[in-house]
């Protein structure tokens, strides 16, 4: 399978460098004009080369938005008939991979994946006199006046910045910045490498907490490697988790009815109705498309669809930042319920076998087993090598026996 939960994604060798060769050249058979853009891993550019290579040797038209973040290419998608983001998101330096985005910047569905899938090894090239050509679009400008334009992030108080060296270096401290927020930069230099891992877990982040309190500054916003994802701290330097998040999200703009995953909590259920999509931003983006004032999914990735529907951690960042200024938001964290939530994951180079044994009918969307005031989630990863096992219940120790559940679960399909 090429596609993962969310993109096309592996460590960088030969056989990602002949698909980026192969999607450009299949996205320019159904689509005219492409948008290209990247990371800033080092492996980016000679991917983005070869999906302009086959863009342009198959005739099409190459937008190219250089560096930028993954919903800066989903925005501007708008301006052309696809886009194309070369970046492997929160995974270590050493992978990479490509996100494929429609006009309203919704990943490409699973029907398009398909269509792809089924065609990889195809290569479309047309003659000498009917080549592509390449212009360079400037694609920050537009995404951070839209931004401007429908949230305003004041902030009597400075905010912390962690862009994780990532994309999100080169726009979310100009964005915060053109809004009057005072901030304080940390790896936000997009220097390839990343200081951090990418993925923006509390066990990675401690040092962010610490410095809220010496610098006194209101809360901090902190990005994975392409700044599709965004957590945050409050001003006693605590990380929020993503259940909560997704709840603060909701209770602000007043949405009634939200989009999450199937490992998210039950708590999002006291207020909003829900729709539930196997675990992945591309599912939470396609049920978005038809119903739903809001969606996310717990690992930081929001969708606000009156911008688009990629996951927008700018946005994010930036309407995080206006509710800082008008709610006392660890008030707000405190105030809501929380039931225990267990998460684990370990290595196993089978995983999707494994899973699709244990009766999954899709590895990555898993099996949810729902007991009473309870449940667990057993679900190969999308992008790496890993068994995942969510647990939540209404009590630690109902949790625990979820977890356990999955567990045994999982071990008697190693001996089966």
């Amino acid at each position: 399978m090429l596609f993962g939960s969310s993109g096309i994604r592996r460590k960088f060798d030969q056989k990602l460098v002949d698909t980026a060769l192969s999607v450009g050249s299949l996205l320019a058979e159904k689509s005219t004009d492409i948008l290209v853009g990247m990371d800033t891993r080092t492996t980016s550019p000679v991917l983005a080369h070869l999906v302009i290579s086959g863009i342009l040797g198959s005739g099409g038209r190459v937008h190219m938005a250089g560096v930028v973040p993954t919903p800066t290419v989903a925005f501007n998608t708008r301006i052309c008939k696809a886009g194309c983001m070369i970046t492997a998101s929160h995974n270590p330096e050493e992978y990479n991979g490509l996100k494929l985005f429609n006009p309203d910047g919704s990943s490409f569905t699973q029907s398009q994946q398909k269509i792809i899938e089924s065609r990889i090894d195809l290569r479309q090239w047309t003659s000498w006199q009917k080549q592509g050509s390449e212009v360079q679009v400037d694609g920050i400008t537009p995404h951070k006046n839209a931004i401007l334009e429908q949230v305003h992030p004041g902030s009597a108080r400075p905010v912390i910045i962690d862009c994780g060296n990532g994309a999100g270096s080169i726009f979310t401290p100009g964005l915060l910045s053109d809004a009057g927020v005072k901030t304080i930069c940390i790896n936000c230099n997009p220097s390839g490498t990343f200081a951090r891992p990418s993925e923006p877990l509390p066990e990675y982040l401690g040092y962010v907490g610490e410095i809220i309190r010496k610098t006194g500054a209101g809360c901090a916003v902190v990005h994975d490697g392409d700044a599709d994802r965004m957590m945050a701290f409050d001003s006693r330097g605590k990380f929020i988790d993503g259940d909560h998040l997704l709840m603060l999200f909701a209770k602000y703009t007043g949405a009634k009815r939200v989009v999450t995953t199937s490992d998210a909590s039950m708590i999002i259920e006291e207020v909003a109705e829900v729709h539930r999509t196997p675990v992945g931003d591309a599912y939470v983006s396609e049920e978005l498309a038809s119903w739903g004032d809001f969606g996310g999914e717990p690992s930081g990735a929001w969708i606000f669809p009156m911008i688009s529907l990629c996951p927008d951690g700018p946005y994010a960042a930036a309407l995080f930042c206006e509710i800082a200024t008008e709610w006392d938001i660890a008030y707000e964290i405190d105030s809501m319920p929380s039931y225990p939530i267990l998460r684990e994951s370990f290595h196993n180079e089978a995983a999707r076998d494994l899973v699709t044994a244990m009766g999954a009918s899709s590895p990555t969307d898993g099996l949810r087993i729902s007991g009473e005031d309870g449940w667990c989630l057993i679900r190969a990863s999308g992008t790496e090598p890993k068994i995942r096992i969510t647990a939540e219940g209404k009590t630690l120790a109902r949790a625990k026996e979820m977890l356990e559940k999955g567990r045994d679960l999982v071990r008697q399909a190693k001996t089966a």
